[in-house]
């Protein structure tokens, strides 16, 4: 077999400014990254996988990474209203779509267990879901909002029940909005019966950022805003410094999920104690950078290209 050649791969689209930002960084730091871009596989992309798990061949050449940074797999659920009438007929692209997922999934496994660093590694992925994730750091002692995830509408009254609560999507996709008395009649509950939502104790306090790199804190941030819920509607970004409580916390969350990489949201309840709301395990970063006159894009790239030279060390 060939020598394998060990690049940093870059998992994403070059459509994602994140990813090209990322490829012109490590190019002009000397490092020319491998673009995988799934939206492209099986159609552009030639892929095969033996026995042998630590080399995976793409268009020809061996590669087993330096390391890994996933930014987005690429796997949306294929736009489709056809039902599967044929268990093996890959035609049908909701089989296809297992199949392709499966063959992805098992090629960046194998990366995994061969010990390849990976930012984030797909063994999280479980850790992630907010309903696990939030029960993980309440698990592990650190403050979260009481929170709950249902499609039960008496459970959700009694929940909200003489306190403000928030409710949100579960895996996103919406804005955050205060739950109101409209809300709780029987025609807006019925809709629970479509997917579950998750309700939170509504926090009033400040908006923070926190980006943490393989146990560091990289960056720290106030978001300023007058809505409950932040994104699109920044009046600007402040870099803070953290104190060491929540430094400390931020450290063990990033931990307790695994995450070698993140971008965690905390906010402040009345009393103004910092609850982590969620881990994102493929953060944006580059408005924050912009915004806040900090290098996050230098910070991350300059981690990637770290292991490249622990490569380099262990050959000579």
């Amino acid at each position: 077999m060939n020598e394998a050649i060990q690049p940093i791969v870059i998992i994403g689209s070059m459509n994602d400014p994140h990813v090209s930002a990322i490829q012109s960084r490590l190019e002009s730091l000397g490092e020319k990254p491998y673009i995988l871009d799934f939206q492209h596989f099986p159609n552009k992309i030639k892929i095969s996988l033996d026995e042998n798990a630590e080399a995976i061949d793409i268009d020809g050449k061996k590669v087993l990474p330096a390391c890994v940074y996933i930014r987005n797999l690429g796997q949306g659920l294929p736009n489709t209203r056809e039902t599967i009438s044929e268990q093996h007929n890959l035609r049908n692209p909701i089989v296809a779509y297992r199949e392709q997922s499966d063959f992805i999934m098992s090629l960046i496994y194998r990366w995994e267990e061969v010990g390849v660093p990976m930012y984030n590694p797909p063994s999280t992925r479980h850790r992630v879901t907010k309903p696990f994730q939030l029960a993980l750091l309440h698990k592990a002692g650190l403050p979260v909002p009481e929170t709950l995830w249902s499609n039960d509408a008496d459970q959700v009254r009694q929940f909200s029940t003489g306190r403000r609560v928030a409710y949100k999507p579960i895996t996103g996709g919406a804005s955050t909005k205060e739950l109101v008395e409209n809300d709780l009649t029987a025609q807006r509950l019925n809709r629970l019966s479509t997917a579950p939502v998750t309700f939170q104790t509504l926090l009033p306090g400040d908006d923070i950022r926190v980006y943490v790199v393989n146990s560091q804190i990289a960056a720290s941030y106030r978001i300023v805003t007058k809505s409950l819920d932040f994104r699109q509607n920044e009046e600007r970004v402040e870099s803070i410094e953290l104190s060491e409580d929540v430094y400390n916390q931020c450290i063990k969350a990033a931990k307790t999920i695994g995450l070698r990489f993140t971008g965690i949201d905390l906010k402040a309840d009345e009393d103004g104690k910092l609850n982590f709301l969620e881990l994102n395990p493929s953060p944006m970063f580059l408005g924050f950078d912009t915004l806040a006159g900090t290098n996050l894009l230098d910070t991350l790239s300059q981690t990637l290209l770290s292991h490249t030279r622990l490569d380099q060390i262990r050959s000579i």
